[in-house]
């Protein structure tokens, strides 16, 4: 019904532009054709109208965010011990592509999870900082040891269910896999963060060069372009009462590290 992660297609396109009147019209992907002449890219106009609209899409996809313990600030802005949030970069990140959210709050009651699930037409698990606890534990697994991808091709569950699509190297140089597709589901895995390089600034790591925007916007069209193939049509009413649109952002970049917003679910 519903159960997209993130799907990626990573890619950058260099545009070049020899003057403005050679783009006198905006163009939909569907109206591009790359041409490389001398490593020059340019762009022509294939279809001078826009495509009559798929009707087996959804274009009103709604995506579910799990959110991570803590107020994401070290308790700065919130130290509740049942306080929760989500990085307001995810949910840019998502809007950009045409969806619209929905905060799967993680300890909220489990019939009411999966009442927010019947909602949404993909989910999207993050990372986080929670220091204890079962998120902690399995997350920890994940992004402190990583997998090598000899490890994985050995792991006949792990092969036979994920093909593995990038690799990178640690501070250590040691090489581990950081992004990995199942076969047979609609499922992605990153070890890396697509989100932060069009919408978070609390880190001179961050690039923000235009390949690198272009790759969070390409990540996060492919997804939600995926999200658009879930056949779930959910009342509109319960979608507008649970939306994030019901809560309000925290500022918390003033701080020069971290997350630039935050929301908080107490």
């Amino acid at each position: 019904m519903w159960g997209y992660l993130w799907i990626p297609i990573l890619f950058s396109l260099s545009k070049e532009f020899s003057s403005v009147e050679a783009q006198s019209k905006i163009l939909l992907p569907s109206q591009r054709q790359r041409q490389q002449n001398d490593a020059v890219s340019s762009l022509s106009v294939l279809v001078p109208r826009c495509p009559v609209p798929d009707s087996k899409l959804n274009y009103r996809p709604v995506i579910g965010i799990v959110t991570h313990p803590g107020d994401g600030a070290s308790g700065r802005l919130n130290n509740a011990t049942n306080a929760s949030y989500i990085a307001a970069s995810y949910v840019k990140f998502v809007e950009s592509a045409g969806a619209r959210v929905i905060p799967l709050i993680y300890n909220e009651p489990e019939d009411v999870l999966f009442e927010k699930l019947e909602l949404v037409n993909g989910v999207l698990y993050t990372g986080g900082w929670a220091k204890d606890g079962l998120y902690y534990a399995i997350v920890e697994k994940v992004f402190k040891y990583g997998i090598s991808p000899e490890t994985l091709q050995k792991n006949l569950d792990l092969s036979r269910f994920f093909k593995m699509l990038t690799t990178s190297a640690d501070e250590d140089n040691k090489v581990y896999v950081s992004t990995v597709q199942a076969y047979d589901y609609p499922v992605t895995a990153f070890q890396w963060h697509p989100e932060k390089n069009a919408f978070e600034w609390g880190s001179s790591a961050i690039p923000h060069s235009e390949d690198a925007i272009e790759v969070t916007q390409h990540v996060a069209n492919y997804f939600i372009s995926e999200a658009r193939w879930s056949v779930n049509r959910p009342p509109a009413q319960k979608v507008l009462d649970n939306l994030i649109y019901n809560y309000r952002p925290t500022f918390c970049g003033k701080a020069g590290k971290g997350f630039d917003e935050v929301y908080i679910f107490t």
